[in-house]
């Protein structure tokens, strides 16, 4: 779920279409927005701004990042929570930015989120992997949407952990392209590249 421990109140969409609109943050304390800070921060290095393309919040939290990427130009969004006040939620915040109509929320375990998706046959061009902190498995989350064939060649997937934790410069089918630490949180951006030899190479 999308988190970060201070700020929580003030939560906006930082820029596009719907700039400046108000999000509300989950019920209760279990899940930590990210902040406008370094969601900004995350849009700079995979954007700013999109043509198109299909975008998966998969641990959504808010929404929040999702919403934002619906304002930066991605033409649809596919936002997956197990928790119904974190639906419930993005229902609100997606309404709230004028985004609602090009998004589907649904209440469901990731996993089975993936295996419906992957039977409709979309395909990513960014995807938000936002848990809980004390998840730290996102690379097998990884393996699991290249199996699935969820995301395009070139893809982008967004993972949001506690800084303790560290992932590889390499995972499978894809290429670190940007690591950030924002106080307790950080960032990891990865280019799926489809090739099971990823190379360093940078384009």
């Amino acid at each position: 779920m999308d988190k970060q421990r201070e700020g929580a109140a003030h939560l906006r969409v930082v820029a596009g279409t719907a700039k400046g609109r108000a999000l509300k943050a989950v019920p209760g304390m279990n899940t930590r927005p990210t902040t406008d800070k370094v969601k900004e921060a995350i849009f700079s290095m995979i954007g700013p701004y999109f043509d198109g393309g299909l975008v998966l919040d998969l641990f959504a939290g808010t929404g929040g990042l999702g919403i934002e990427a619906l304002s930066r130009g991605m033409e649809r969004a596919f936002f997956v929570d197990l928790e119904r006040a974190s639906v419930e939620t993005i229902k609100h915040n997606a309404a709230a930015a004028g985004v609602a109509d090009r998004a589907e929320i649904y209440r469901n375990e990731a996993s089975r989120a993936l295996k419906v998706l992957a039977k409709r046959g979309e395909s990513f061009s960014l995807v938000f992997l936002d848990p809980p902190y004390r998840m730290v498995e996102m690379d097998e989350w990884m393996a699991e949407l290249a199996d699935k064939k969820l995301l395009e060649i070139g893809g982008i997937v967004v993972v949001e952990h506690d800084a303790g934790h560290q992932y590889a410069e390499h995972i499978e089918q894809y290429e670190q392209m940007k690591y950030a630490k924002y106080g307790d949180i950080a960032v990891t951006i990865y280019r799926y590249t489809g090739a099971c030899a990823a190379t360093p190479a940078e384009e």
